[in-house]
């Protein structure tokens, strides 16, 4: 039984949700060594310049940075390695097909601990163009000024 219940969010990545399409999210657990699970639980990360790829029958997250713990010894991992992804054969065949394609990616969404386990959220995304971005943030502004106005509508002066 785990020593935690819930779900804690240690980093994420609110730029890839205005730079791509989502198409699928997907949850898969990390391969870490002890240092790094350490400075996950202090609540350092970041997944700016992340991404994940598929090779033959493994999947791997790059550049995902996590510091160096500050406590650790001489065997501190590095800051930037690679990470091995734990996903099921069949998510990763499913995944492999869809990045042969053009213009998908791998994204990591959210870095977080569910229960003790250290879980990432990596979601096949496809790039926008400089218009659907500009789209986007029009239809989020026009969304937040109907609620808006719904919301003052009943506080007439």
């Amino acid at each position: 039984m785990p020593r935690e219940r819930g779900q804690k969010v240690v980093a994420s990545n609110r730029k890839a949700r205005h730079d791509y399409h989502i198409d699928d999210v997907y949850e898969a657990g990390l391969v870490l060594t002890g240092t790094e699970v350490k400075a996950l639980r202090a609540g350092h990360a970041s997944l700016i310049d992340g991404y994940a790829t598929i090779e033959g029958a493994e999947a791997w997250l790059e550049n995902v940075h996590i510091p160096e713990y500050t406590e650790g010894t001489w065997n501190n991992h590095s800051t930037r390695r690679r990470r091995k992804l734990l996903l099921n054969r069949h998510e990763i065949d499913k995944l492999a097909g869809k990045i042969k394609e053009s213009g998908y990616t791998l994204v990591p969404l959210s870095l977080y601990f569910k229960d003790g386990r250290a879980k990432i959220e990596i979601a096949l995304a496809r790039g926008k163009k400089e218009y659907d971005k500009r789209q986007s943030l029009k239809e989020a502004q026009d969304k937040r000024e109907a609620a808006r106005a719904v919301s003052t509508k009943g506080k007439e002066w």
